[in-house]
């Protein structure tokens, strides 16, 4: 694949496509920053019927040309404005800190661009860096082992899905959250259940929203699991929820760290819990590139602002 044009043209917006286990993103190559990515943009290129459709977008861009446009006020700690940093949006636009499955697809990325090569990749995000080592690069596929920090324990809380209450263990991922292991439940009843229905939660626990996970017990290492995602629905799989879920399951189980295979609809994905942190390790594929073309106006400066 060869590098896209960073910034929008009168041909339109440079993108790429992809997804880690289904959960599907749009990638915006933007290194500069140029493209005010306002919500109505973000919304049009996710919406799955006029536009190209996604789980949510993925602007590359340097971590300092997003601070001299004021998309961000500050580096993140730990964050160098020479990182490439993954400026992730949800589906309906509004802005997330972080995103497991986004991070192995941005990663697959900056190296099918050209951006970077294969090995060892530091990837800026809202929750700070999160590295990304590319283990199987194959063109437009692609393993992906994030570094995906220390997960933080936040307490107990519960969701009422369906007319249903279920009890959940509350994990700061860097995005928060609700994690529910749900005694008794096979990978059979987890599929009938209406995880795509909007849940109801404790907004004074969690006052920016929550993303819920609704998982199987722990058994032979493994969980199924599906997921709600803040501000996209239900979408295939959540890599930051993935996460969630492990440490979920093995608390449920008695246990702080471990391997787990977490199964979700779009595929599966592997967690190790060391006590001090955590990875996510599972495939990036990349479906297309070309060009959105709705009308994209380029981020206005002062020197480009008319004379009232």
């Amino acid at each position: 694949m060869t590098p896209a044009p960073p910034t929008a043209t009168l041909d339109g917006l440079a993108f790429i496509k992809g997804h880690g286990t289904l959960n599907d993103f749009v990638v915006l190559p933007d290194d500069h920053a140029e493209v005010d990515l306002d919500e109505d943009l973000v919304r049009a290129v996710c919406d799955r019927r006029a536009g190209l459709g996604a789980d949510g977008v993925l602007r590359i861009a340097t971590a300092g040309a997003l601070v001299d446009q004021g998309v961000l006020a500050v580096l993140p700690e730990g964050v160098d404005a020479a990182d490439w940093f993954m400026d992730y949006r949800n589906a309906d636009g509004s802005i997330a800190e972080m995103c497991g499955n986004g991070v192995r697809v941005f990663a697959h990325a900056l190296v099918a661009t050209g951006r970077v090569g294969a090995g060892r990749i530091p990837v800026g995000t809202r929750s700070g860096p999160r590295p990304a080592d590319i283990l199987i690069h194959d063109g437009d596929q692609a393993v992906v082992r994030v570094d995906m920090g220390e997960p933080r324990l936040l307490g107990v809380s519960s969701v009422e899905l369906g007319g249903r209450v279920y009890a959940g263990l509350a994990v700061d991922m860097g995005n928060p959250h609700l994690a529910c292991v749900v005694p008794g439940l096979g990978a059979d009843g987890l599929r009938e259940l209406p995880v795509h229905e909007a849940p109801e939660f404790d907004t004074g626990f969690f006052p920016a929203g929550v993303n819920v996970e609704i998982a199987t017990p722990l058994t032979d290492g493994r969980v199924s699991m599906r997921v709600h995602e803040r501000g996209s629905g239900e979408t295939m799989s959540c890599g930051t929820g993935i996460v969630a879920t492990a440490v979920a399951a093995l608390a449920d189980a008695g246990q702080a760290t471990g391997d787990v295979v977490v199964s979700v609809p779009g595929g599966e994905v592997a967690v190790a819990l060391t006590g001090v942190g955590s990875t996510l390790t599972g495939p990036s594929v990349i479906v297309a590139e070309g060009r959105y073309r709705r009308p994209l106006p380029a981020r206005r400066t002062e020197a480009s602002r008319p004379e009232l």
